[in-house]
């Protein structure tokens, strides 16, 4: 859990966790304490799932449906061989390319942007990744659904964050070893993006510090 966005949230509600700074030391403690006192819920100090749960209560909080839909394509792989893998192919039309056939293309971006455009936003139109760096709102960091943009040696990699913790992030994105999968990367290499016209949820959902089966390493060409 995001410590520092339970921390914000509960210096907003007048419960005093120190220096809001990810630290969840006994300060943070103390203030947790208090605010479950103040809900009837067993008075631990712990952040846990309850108690998340209450703090953030009357906020809306759903995933952002750009990352439901990529969530659905978990799993999908480049065809065997010369094979096609016909749902890759339909992600460039999607994104605004038919005229790309062939799942060897690089194809983070053509994810990327089918994923935007079955939740109703437009992307950059583009399959180069390294335009997701101008598209949409800068984030000052990783955030549930945020867009993440990277350089990498010959082009950039683009891709939705769904984790972070210690300097790394957790990001669902295609053409991830040739897969839509989950992979953890230095968070320092990204930036972050948001779409345009979309509120920023504030305080922004604890993003998770673990990810099973998240893997480090991954080809992205």
């Amino acid at each position: 859990m995001d410590v520092l966005a339970i921390q914000t949230r509960l210096k907003a509600l007048g419960f005093n966790p120190g220096p809001l700074d990810g630290d969840p030391g006994p300060q943070t403690a103390r203030a947790v304490l208090a605010f479950e006192r103040s809900k009837g819920l067993a008075p631990d100090g712990r952040i846990d799932q309850a108690m998340v749960s209450a703090l953030f209560a009357g906020l809306d909080f759903k995933e952002p449906p750009w990352l439901t839909a990529a969530r659905k394509d978990l799993g999908i792989r480049e065809g065997v061989g010369a094979a096609d893998n016909p749902l890759v192919v339909k992600m460039f039309a999607e994104a605004g390319h038919p005229e790309i056939k062939h799942d060897s293309v690089a194809w983070c971006a053509a994810a990327v942007g089918a994923w935007l455009k079955r939740a109703g936003i437009k992307g950059t139109g583009s399959l180069w990744a390294l335009d997701y760096m101008k598209w949409g709102v800068p984030l000052p960091g990783p955030i549930l659904g945020a867009i993440a943009v990277k350089k990498r040696q010959g082009g950039g990699h683009v891709t939705f964050v769904v984790g972070a913790s210690s300097g790394r992030v957790f990001c669902l994105g295609g053409n991830q070893s040739d897969s839509v999968s989950i992979a953890a990367y230095d968070a320092s290499v990204f930036a972050y993006r948001w779409p345009a016209g979309v509120r920023i949820p504030s305080p922004a959902l604890p993003l998770p510090k673990t990810i099973s089966g998240a893997r480090a390493g991954v080809s992205e060409t």
